[in-house]
């Protein structure tokens, strides 16, 4: 039971206790002398959102350090030039388990003796089990490594569990304070460049609300099928909305679809197109940051919305809402399709991870997810976004 501080005396600040500050887990000693750190953290779009908060807990907690994150090209890409905790960007190599693409133990080798060269006082491993990523991590030869770690990963100075069903911003987080880096904030927090912003505002009409629509993932078991998507997109324009699909050159297709459906139900002239492979990452960035909504499945737009501060709906099977679902609910929704079996074959799909078995269907999880019920929340996000009437994409004149 929490007793109250003898008269007079206030509580501890917030995230301590005794003046001792707290991390997610336990919170270590620092490291003397730190004044390089490496982060590894490969993967997509939201891999690099879920590993931010660690990265600015470990900057506040070592101001003097240069932090340079060993991630990928599209990383690179995004983080150029844009203010926030990451230094620099350096792509990783192609390798098993730490980066896709042709591999070559020559290139590998090359950039582990470049990376030596740089004398990293700290190396943080925030990129899975550890299997692969921590014998990477120690080829860096940085004076002390803390990561994640599974029973048969390679042993670092400092290590917690690596346990699949824990969400990933909390995981990474939990990383940091190895290194004595309490948290700063729990949610990514990018900034939109002006040049980004600008372009994104040619492209869009000057008046009314957008609802921008993501329905792709890397996984197809976790899309929503394209006929709810344009489902969701014609109700929006009833509601005087204008409608944009977004993606990568992979998502085309399906994002086409989408508008074409909507555009088939809303009317011709309704205001719905499609952008997927047509932008950049810094401006699809501002282009999610200026919409009143953006719905998408969990995969990595959804999360950079929410890194940029625009409310989100997300598609989820709730397995991955454990890992990666909003944490908060004020302008963030979820909704789960509670599927534990494969739809066509039954098999238990509740064991995921990297030792896990997977069939071969590729069936939606979330295909259960009702439109009404998506819509229900799209519409109050709507009006308190835009605060106006319930729904209402416009005001009334």
């Amino acid at each position: 039971m929490t007793q109250a501080p003898p008269s007079g005396q206030p509580w501890p600040a917030p995230g301590q206790r005794d003046g001792v500050a707290r991390g997610v887990g336990p919170l270590a000693p620092r490291f003397a002398g730190v004044e390089k750190i490496a982060v590894l953290r490969g993967g997509g779009l939201g891999d690099l959102m879920f590993a931010l908060p660690a990265i600015e807990a470990l900057a506040a907690a070592y101001p003097a350090a240069s932090i340079t994150l060993l991630g990928t090209a599209l990383h690179a890409a995004l983080l150029i030039d844009r203010p926030g905790p990451v230094h620099r960007v350096e792509v990783l190599p192609a390798a098993p388990g730490i980066a896709a693409g042709p591999e070559d133990p020559r290139v590998v080798e090359e950039f582990l003796a470049r990376m030596r060269q740089e004398r990293f006082d700290l190396a943080v491993q925030v990129h899975g089990g550890g299997r692969n990523s921590n014998p990477f991590l120690l080829g860096l030869g940085a004076r002390h490594t803390v990561g994640t770690r599974t029973p048969d990963a390679a042993a670092l100075d400092r290590s917690i569990p690596y346990i699949y069903y824990q969400h990933e911003v909390f995981r990474a987080l939990e990383v940091a304070g190895l290194a004595g880096a309490a948290p700063v904030s729990l949610d990514a927090q990018l900034p939109v460049l002006p040049a980004e912003a600008a372009f994104v505002s040619a492209l869009l009409k000057p008046d009314g609300k957008l609802l921008t629509l993501h329905p792709g993932a890397t996984d197809p078991r976790r899309r929503w099928p394209a006929s709810s998507f344009a489902e969701l997109a014609a109700l929006a324009v009833a509601q005087g909305c204008q409608v944009v699909v977004v993606g990568n050159d992979a998502d085309r297709d399906l994002a086409q679809e989408v508008a074409d459906l909507a555009l088939a139900a809303a009317g011709p002239g309704a205001p719905v197109r499609s952008l997927a492979g047509e932008l950049g990452i810094g401006t699809l960035a501002a282009l999610l940051q200026a919409s009143t909504v953006m719905v998408g499945n969990d995969s990595g737009p959804r999360h950079l919305a929410q890194a940029v501060g625009t409310a989100t709906v997300g598609i989820y099977w709730f397995g991955n809402v454990v890992n990666a679902g909003a944490i908060g609910r004020a302008t963030h929704r979820v909704h789960m399709a509670w599927v534990s079996a494969c739809p066509v074959c039954k098999a238990d799909v509740t064991q995921v991870g990297w030792t896990a078995e997977r069939c071969e269907h590729d069936d939606s999880f979330v295909a259960g997810v009702q439109v009404g019920d998506v819509w229900a929340d799209v519409e109050e996000l709507l009006a308190v976004q835009s605060g106006v009437g319930r729904g209402k994409c416009t005001a009334s004149p």
